[in-house]
């Protein structure tokens, strides 16, 4: 691999940022459909105008995704795929307090690095393939990752699923540091049903759900084990009516984090388990979301990430295994060698200083073309007019 992809990134730089720009500038609150699908219209101009054609619209439950297939029509031909969202977590109006700006080499405005700087670069790599008569690139761009996936799920699997690997373009971690593991996350529901009554005429013939609620959380935080990076976070806690009145509903929320499959449903049995001490009535809600991305999925293509990076005489920081989920853990879930955090290099993600850094943006891109053809066998394109 020749220095000709680093050549090519710096030319592409104004490009891209200009593509960014208008993309921050298309507000894209994950909720909201109508919102989404005008974000959808404008990942879908600047995609048919970098790379020729326009995508194919796939919209499920209202929430609209975009889709690429280029090179080799083959079933069997190597494929990679490229994930990417176009959803933020900033509401409309969020430019008014978080303008887009670019001062120093330095751009900021809502979404810019979690993750649209990540969507433009998967944008432009793929145009710089070229033709690919004996391999195939798809990019998947979803409009709910920030929600959890719910409609794009299936899809994700379904394009991950035979490929050589599947590359995330979600920010990267501190430094521009890959992302080699993350956590799988579940999610749940306790809600107790007890019997109201009057809190100081008769509170015996009651029954506190909310002293129940108090019983099982102390259960719950127990099922953590930090020794292997599990963790169980009670969150949002609801009970009773009125000040003077036993409470006869209570509910709490649960976030649930793991390394591994194992561990997921090890606290699920356990969650299913759970028993009242009082007589109220306790059900569980919910379940995994997202499973593990882990390390083992991803040790081979990070080695290709590093053998590229010295061609190219860049500098990996090492990689990172983090907390969070993306819609990797779901291409890893399907057997899908997989890479994440190959997207901006930054910070201030869904924070008031989220940033991304320009001088990072050409050498992630020379990156991602170079770890495509990698993976792929495909020779270096002479260069793009």
């Amino acid at each position: 691999m020749s220095h000709e992809l680093l050549d090519w990134a710096e030319a592409s730089l104004p490009g891209m940022i200009a593509d960014l720009e208008r993309l921050i500038r298309v507000e894209s609150p994950s909720a909201d459909q109508e919102a989404v699908a005008r974000s959808a219209d404008a990942v879908a101009a600047i995609g048919e105008q970098r790379l020729g054609f326009a995508p194919e619209r796939i919209v499920i439950d209202g929430c609209t995704h975009l889709r690429w297939h280029l090179g080799s029509p083959e079933p069997d031909a190597p494929r990679v795929v490229l994930l990417a969202h176009h959803d933020t977590v900033w509401p409309i109006g969020s430019l008014e307090t978080h303008p887009y700006s670019l001062q120093d080499g330095v751009i900021r405005g809502p979404g810019c690095f979690d993750m649209l700087t990540g969507l433009v670069m998967a944008v432009h790599a793929a145009a710089r393939l070229g033709h690919l008569p004996d391999a195939a690139v798809t990019l998947l761009v979803t409009g709910d990752e920030e929600l959890g996936s719910p409609s794009s799920r299936e899809l994700i699997e379904q394009e991950a699923e035979g490929c050589v690997a599947a590359l995330v373009l979600e920010a990267s971690g501190d430094g521009g540091a890959l992302k080699v593991g993350r956590k799988g996350t579940s999610n749940y529901t306790v809600a107790i049903t007890g019997r109201a009554a009057h809190a100081g005429l008769e509170p015996e013939k009651g029954l506190n759900a909310t002293v129940e609620l108090a019983h099982q959380i102390g259960v719950v935080v127990g099922f953590a084990d930090a020794s292997v990076g599990t963790s169980v976070t009670p969150t949002l806690v609801r009970g009773g009516t009125t000040v003077n009145t036993v409470p006869a509903h209570a509910s709490f929320e649960v976030d649930v984090r793991a390394l591994t499959a194992a561990e997921q449903y090890r606290v699920d049995e356990a969650f299913r388990s759970l028993v009242s001490v009082t007589g109220a009535r306790v059900a569980v809600h919910g379940g995994i979301n997202r499973p593990p991305l882990e390390i083992a999925a991803t040790e081979g293509v990070w080695r290709h990430a590093r053998a590229v990076a010295d061609e190219l005489g860049l500098e990996l920081p090492e990689a990172i295994v983090v907390g969070g989920a993306s819609d990797g853990n779901f291409a890893a879930g399907v057997g899908t060698p997989t890479l994440d955090g190959l997207g901006a290099v930054g910070g201030g993600a869904h924070a008031d200083h989220e940033h991304v850094m320009v001088a990072d943006i050409p050498i992630r891109s020379a990156l991602l073309v170079g770890l495509i053809r990698d993976l792929l066998g495909v020779e270096a394109m002479a260069r793009q007019a």
